[in-house]
């Protein structure tokens, strides 16, 4: 006999792959995005791996070029996912990030592509 918590737990789990660290598709809320994205650290970051189609947390931090800690970049990486705007995945001792493009596409047509066009002097991400 299973716990009543526990069986909410695991029945959430379900409703996300196996994965209850990212929301559902259908989950994703507009102002939860738009606060992921508006901060520079994490709007570079999303930036450079939506350039890169994925890539392991420590070459991302490298790559884009970012003046913070490694703790920083974790708890930018955290709120990212939990606003649903990038995947992580397990692979060996590494941490593989992929921008979640089509996800947002379904719930916000046309959002991340006119982030992402938008020219780096406008987001302030010089």
């Amino acid at each position: 006999m299973t716990e009543p918590g526990k069986a909410a737990a695991a029945g959430s789990a379900a409703g996300h792959g196996g994965d209850d660290r990212h929301p559902d598709t259908a989950d994703l809320r507009l102002p939860k995005v738009l606060a992921a994205l508006a901060d520079p650290v994490r709007l570079t970051t999303v930036r450079t791996l939506a350039a890169l189609g994925e890539s392991p947390c420590s070459e991302l931090h490298r790559l884009a070029e970012l003046r913070v800690s490694r703790s920083t970049f974790s708890h930018h990486q955290r709120i990212l996912r939990e606003a649903g705007v990038i995947r992580e995945r397990i692979h060996g001792p590494q941490r593989i990030l992929t921008v979640r493009r089509a996800d947002l596409d379904v719930c916000f047509p046309g959002l991340l592509t006119a982030v992402l066009a938008t020219s780096a002097e406008l987001t302030g991400t010089l």
